[in-house]
């Protein structure tokens, strides 16, 4: 089993209902940050990946055959080298839009994760400011210019770097249609998944809490 689908769009792009989609379309099991919670052994390898060191793919992502969101989606070109078969899908919003659900989501949460009585869950935290927050956003993500000026950058890249046959730059809200298309699949008889939408996210955030502190997989 291989990666046939990398996900190159930031996390609150609509990743969450990206990976249900693709795992209706066939490509079961779809990495996402969540897959971390229950996973705590692969934190070091993002950490090591993220600082540039050699980490063995094949090993991470076994039966995995698709990935979107962080902590991967920032790594889209070692990925997209590694994978030269996989097509690539850029989710990608409104950016104020975007950075108003990062700071009111998966920011808050990481924030409240560091400052836990929980070592488990201060551990995780602390890993998601250094790959994301500190590693991407250079400390500054609560500057709006500033991270959205990094979020803009990192779709131009994106863009520049990879062929149109092999790109797909998508929206949620365009449903099924672009994506199958792309992938070659048949259009599913139901509507696009829309999940983990904000509300979504805050409601289950006891939940995510208690599986990182009960240590995962």
């Amino acid at each position: 089993m291989t990666i046939e689908v990398i996900g190159a769009g930031f996390g609150r792009t609509g990743t969450m209902s990206l990976k249900v989609a693709l795992e209706r379309l066939g490509y079961v099991k779809c990495y996402h940050m969540i897959e971390v919670f229950g996973h705590r052994d692969h934190i070091p390898l993002w950490a090591a990946a993220h600082r540039g060191e050699s980490v063995d793919w094949d090993a991470l992502y076994e039966g995995y055959r698709a990935t979107v969101d962080w902590p991967s989606c920032d790594r889209w070109r070692e990925h997209a080298d590694y994978y030269p078969d996989a097509k690539v899908i850029l989710s990608t919003r409104d950016p104020e839009r975007w950075h108003e659900s990062v700071m009111s989501t998966i920011y808050l949460g990481s924030a409240m994760a560091r400052d836990s009585d929980d070592e488990n869950t201060q551990r995780f935290g602390r890993w998601v400011d250094e790959i994301i927050w500190t590693g991407v956003f250079e400390g500054r993500v609560e500057d709006k210019d500033h991270a959205i000026a990094v979020f803009k950058a990192h779709e131009a890249r994106v863009k520049a770097s990879l062929p149109a046959d092999r790109l797909l730059i998508f929206e949620a809200s365009e449903g099924w249609e672009p994506l199958c298309e792309f992938l070659g699949q048949e259009v599913p008889d139901e509507d696009y998944p829309r999940t983990n939408t904000r509300n979504d996210f805050l409601a289950n955030t006891e939940d995510r809490r208690a599986q990182i502190e009960g240590g995962g997989e």
